[in-house]
């Protein structure tokens, strides 16, 4: 069984800056791509940022300058640091990784967390 475990969402103002951390557990190989999504009601969900287990890193448009994915693989835990939050941002937020379990790569999602930006 895979588990991720997401932490750091809330209420901040617009221009603040929240942390979003995600740990995978379980019985796995090793994580290959970790990442996280966004949501809203109505919207289908978006892909933020994604980062390889080589460090390679790509972002939405909307977030590039504002958000920061980084990974620590002996901990197999995944972060999104983000600065110059806007109203728009306000989603709830899903962390993913892509389990390599032997014979096959599954992808899991976290039970996600709730971001509101608002002053």
């Amino acid at each position: 069984q895979v588990q991720l475990v997401e932490s750091g969402g809330g209420l901040v103002p617009p221009g603040g800056s929240l942390r979003l951390s995600c740990a995978a557990s379980g019985t796995f190989q090793r994580v290959n791509d970790m990442g996280w999504y966004r949501q809203t009601p109505g919207k289908q969900r978006e892909l933020v940022a994604v980062i390889t287990s080589d460090g390679d890193v790509r972002y939405a448009e909307s977030v590039k300058g504002r958000f920061a994915i980084s990974r620590n693989n002996a901990k197999n835990t995944v972060d999104l640091q983000m600065n110059s939050l806007k109203p728009e941002d306000t989603a709830v937020y899903y962390c993913n990784a892509q389990i390599d379990k032997w014979v096959r790569v599954l992808g899991y999602w976290g039970q996600g967390t709730q971001v509101t930006v608002s002053s």
